[in-house]
């Protein structure tokens, strides 16, 4: 979910892209101490190691877009890369902790099917229940024991539930921000920015060209996070009241929940709203308006993002290098190898206007 540029705008002390209307289908996720990175056919995971080794698993991908087109259209494709980033993201989070597990002599193994759609399962419940389930039942709760006269008729009640949700939203990041080992991964989520900042201006993929850049990207998933969160605040505002989602039942427990189960369904085209928002602005990064817009979720960022380490660096570019080298390369099957640095990883010769999403 990243964009393509080829020039460096200067803004307040970090360097951003300067949008073209070109954009990259390449994009990355932090994993333990590794990056995963997406092309539009293939997934690589780098992981470093206790020896320093980096250890790079490369594997063919075909998006559900792809065999059914109709799924490339506006909205549709936000909620479509939401999925498949999840699906990818506890594939490449498994395969990264049983490198470390491997290495302890655990006897780890990578998790089959059946456990991925579980682990998602669980944290999509989990997801629901602290960002949705919850700031609902606290709005009904302050709503009925005031004498406010606000009901869920009112857009009141959703504005309330937003700053709650809101409010749960950034003291969930700050908490776990607070963890040793997430810090670790966000030092990688750093890295795999910078890495794709230095792949976007067009420069070779090395520690050096990569180390300049900022830290923070508009296309972040850290900013979809939170433009879900203040689009379906507005969303909810609206909707509700005006097509009287309020009253499915005279019981107010059982009326609440079924208010809680719509809001869930509605967080599907919330979320290609706020791809689609997010999208909008990244492209117009060098207009001030769109800057500002913006800003909330790089700020956020700050949170979610350390400046990783050199060490960090190669092997977010590792990832980046390998991706794109099987995408020029073809590569059919998939492949597992190690190099001790990126000097064993040949440069692709690709660029980022190769890879329209």
């Amino acid at each position: 979910m990243l964009y393509s540029a080829r020039r460096v705008l200067y803004y307040r002390g970090q360097y951003f892209m300067k949008a073209s209307k070109q954009f990259t289908s390449i994009g990355g996720q932090a994993v333990i101490e590794g990056v995963m990175m997406r092309s539009p056919h293939f997934i690589a995971v780098a992981v470093r190691k206790p020896n320093q080794r980096i250890l790079i698993r490369n594997r063919p991908f075909q998006g559900v877009a792809q065999r059914f087109p109709v799924l490339k259209k506006p909205v549709l494709r936000g909620v479509v890369t939401l999925v498949e980033s999840m699906v990818q993201g506890v594939d490449a989070l498994s395969f990264s902790a049983n490198v470390a597990s491997v290495e302890e002599e655990q006897g780890g193994e990578e998790l089959s099917p059946w456990a991925i759609v579980l682990s998602i399962g669980t944290a999509f419940v989990f997801g629901m229940g602290l960002f949705v389930a919850l700031p609902h039942f606290l709005t009904a709760v302050l709503a009925s024991s005031s004498d406010s006269g606000v009901t869920a008729n009112s857009p009141l009640f959703h504005l309330v539930d937003g700053v709650f949700k809101m409010a749960i939203l950034l003291a969930y990041v700050y908490l776990i921000a607070l963890m040793k080992d997430i810090r670790r991964v966000f030092q990688y989520h750093g890295a795999e920015h910078k890495s794709i900042y230095a792949f976007e201006a067009g420069e070779e993929l090395t520690v050096e060209n990569a180390r300049r850049h900022s830290t923070l990207h508009p296309r972040c998933g850290t900013s979809f996070l939170l433009f879900l969160v203040l689009i379906s605040i507005v969303v909810f505002s609206t909707v509700f009241p005006l097509m009287g989602l309020t009253q499915f039942s005279s019981i107010p427990f059982v009326n609440h929940l079924a208010m809680v189960l719509a809001k869930i369904a509605l967080m599907f085209p919330v979320a290609g709203l706020s791809y689609e928002f997010i999208k909008m602005c990244a492209c117009h990064m060098e207009n001030p308006f769109f800057r500002a817009i913006i800003w909330p979720g790089m700020v956020l960022q700050r949170l979610t993002t350390r400046e990783p380490s050199d060490d960090q660096l190669e092997v977010a570019l590792a990832s980046l290098r390998a991706v794109l080298r099987a995408e020029k390369e073809s590569q059919k099957a998939e492949t597992e190898f190690e190099v001790m640095g990126l000097g064993e990883l040949a440069l692709a010769g690709a660029s980022a206007s190769e890879f329209p999403e």
